[in-house]
């Protein structure tokens, strides 16, 4: 099949259906960044013939190079047979507008509260030019670092991970966005390297993957690193753990965002007395919830 392709082939739209029926015939899981085949085959080829992404329709019938044929039929078979997430194949993730650099380092960017940074975390945080300090948690990549310090451009923003190889990744990213000066990159484990640091955010995106669902993740997803992922029997080990070292780290008034999947009903369940206060994203309001440190349990 991969020869006929090599040899039969010659526009964009010829590719994309190519790659369309691949995918299907593989039955793909798609879940970093696009849902759906055909997006994110359209993003795979327009990245590999370095051509504008949001702009397909001219170039369809463009006849590709021999050259590039082969270049885009090499990374649709590293998909379909490697399972690999498309992002590890282009070492490129889209958080709104903001590009990353990625590989199998870190998890794929992914998260709800990138969009409630780009509104600043309205209404909840009152004067955004005013904010001084922020921590980011399990910073991966340092996305989320990353769009902080565009959200709050007086603050200096903490990025603390466990894992030298994503910080490796994030120390790139940082450099990209030329925000070495704001953004400190600390290797540890949550708060143990932070001393008595103070801050008037603490965002996280922390593992929340229970032990039931790391057994049954599709290969796409068991390609990230496990680390960053699993976070014991029930999903909330890495929650728990933040719950109980925030009040120490926030200034009076200060705020606690935590993104947790699916697991709200079981952090309502195991604190019962804290109120959580959830807030809206696109996927709907049981994903991030917010704490004041005031209301820590």
């Amino acid at each position: 099949m991969l020869e006929q392709a090599r040899t039969e082939l010659s526009t964009l739209r010829d590719l994309l259906r190519f790659a369309v029926s691949r995918y299907n015939e593989a039955r793909l899981f798609f879940g970093h960044g696009t849902d759906n085949a055909w997006d994110e085959a359209v993003y795979l080829l327009l990245h590999c013939l370095h051509l504008p992404l949001d702009r397909l329709e001219p170039f369809l019938d463009a006849k590709l190079t021999s050259a590039e044929r082969a270049d885009v039929l090499h990374l649709i078979e590293r998909r379909v047979k490697e399972r690999l997430p498309v992002a590890y194949l282009t070492n490129e993730a889209w958080l709104g507008e903001f590009s990353f650099y990625v590989d199998e380092r870190v998890i794929v960017p992914r998260s709800f509260i990138a969009e409630l940074l780009r509104e600043q975390l309205a209404p909840w945080i009152e004067d955004p030019d005013g904010l001084a300090d922020v921590l980011d948690l399990c910073t991966g990549s340092a996305c989320l670092a990353i769009l902080a310090a565009h959200a709050f451009p007086a603050a200096c923003i903490d990025a603390v991970d466990l894992s030298p190889d994503a910080l490796a990744v994030a120390r790139r990213n940082v450099a990209d966005y030329d925000l070495a000066a704001r953004v400190r990159l600390v290797e540890g484990n949550l708060f143990s390297r932070l001393k008595s640091r103070r801050y008037d955010l603490i965002i996280a995106n922390p593992p929340y993957v229970n032990a039931a669902a790391m057994a049954t993740l599709p290969a796409e997803y068991r390609r990230e690193p496990e680390l960053a992922l699993a976070s014991g029997d029930d999903g909330l080990d890495l929650t728990r753990a933040i719950l109980a070292g925030a009040h120490r780290h926030l200034k009076p008034r200060g705020l606690l965002v935590v993104e947790i999947g699916h697991n709200r009903e079981a952090l309502e369940a195991a604190f019962p007395e804290t109120p959580f206060t959830w807030l809206d994203t696109t996927a709907g309001d049981q994903y991030v919830f917010l704490l004041p440190r005031e209301e820590l349990p």
